[in-house]
């Protein structure tokens, strides 16, 4: 599925993704490929992002994700990438 993380610096994240878990405003929303069109306003936590086998992490607060078709759009007020020392 096609997943585009937005905030209001700009495109922070558009590209493949094979699932996604975000804070959803009254608890965690999983999200897999072909979900049904689905519509929820974020709260604040870790946008979960698992792509070809690893994955990436935002810390958002505040705005929006919606699903259709196969595309998922997070709109966020607030968000930054969570970078994992390894």
């Amino acid at each position: 599925m096609r997943v585009t993380v937005i905030s209001p610096e700009g495109s922070i994240f558009d590209g493949e993704a094979e699932s996604l878990q975000a804070p959803a405003y009254d608890g965690q929303v999983g999200i897999l490929p072909h979900h049904a069109p689905f519509m929820t306003l974020l709260g604040e936590g870790t946008l979960l992002v698992r792509v070809g086998g690893g994955e990436r992490s935002f810390a958002v607060r505040g705005g929006f994700l919606q699903v259709v078709g196969n595309v998922v759009r997070v709109v966020a007020e607030h968000s930054k990438e969570v970078v994992h020392a390894s």
